[in-house]
């Protein structure tokens, strides 16, 4: 015994990392921020940050959340914590990573960059660049798991507006599935299902109008679709 302290070990810093999507063009795209600082500055990365000592895991995803969107209360869940020891090389960080869920509809941008971000941007997740960290997996991960559970639940209507056509429900699901499906089948599935109703108005445009249709409930339910 040699009476020596055994040195001491930093504790591993907590963080949440957010994979926000929506779909444009009909693409599913991710929310990518670029970072200023740190050692992986300039490259892009998912948004995220510290938990603070106060503040739960999805209260900590839902503030950086509304750093990067300004948009609160929208669909929010936990997907996977990544906790390797060398995703970070600067410290030892353990991450819990959330899907997010936002409506585009082509109107909304992201915030302008502020000083932790050098840009913010939407990205396809198809063909994203090189990530930092692990996001690379935690985005195929995200992916996953939506993908998964567009069999099983209603979650696309947290994609969509509130009115809609049964077309524009179908490029949903193709956008983000990746592939296409069969128009009479697909529309018979959903209609069979009591999921949605006719609002009684048309949508106009350079096609043949096509009656617009809404949720009965917007809130998750686990229902056999695909």
């Amino acid at each position: 015994m040699t009476g020596l302290l055994a040195p001491a070990v930093a504790a591993p810093i907590v963080a949440v990392d957010v994979a926000v999507f929506t779909v444009l063009r009909r693409a599913l795209h991710v929310l990518l921020v670029e970072l200023r600082r740190g050692p992986f500055a300039g490259r892009w990365a998912l948004p995220g940050g510290r938990v603070q000592v106060n503040e739960s895991l999805d209260a900590a995803a839902g503030r950086e959340l509304a750093a990067q969107t300004g948009i609160r209360n929208i669909y929010l869940e936990q997907l996977y914590t990544f906790g390797s020891p060398e995703r970070d090389p600067a410290r030892r960080v353990v991450s819990v990573a959330y899907v997010a869920l936002i409506t585009h509809g082509g109107q909304f941008p992201p915030r302008p960059a502020g000083d932790k971000y050098a840009a913010v941007a939407w990205r396809p997740v198809r063909g994203l660049p090189g990530l930092a960290y692990d996001h690379a997996a935690v985005v195929t991960a995200a992916a996953e798991r939506l993908r998964a559970k567009l069999a099983y639940t209603n979650l696309v209507y947290a994609l969509l507006p509130r009115e809609f056509t049964l077309g524009e429900l179908q490029e949903m699901y193709e956008a983000i599935l990746g592939r296409a499906l069969d128009r009479r089948n697909f529309r018979k599935k959903v209609l069979a299902l009591g999921l949605l109703h006719a609002v009684g108005r048309l949508r106009r445009g350079p096609h043949r109008p096509a009656a617009l249709y809404a949720f009965r409930q917007r809130r998750p339910m686990v229902i056999q679709i695909l």
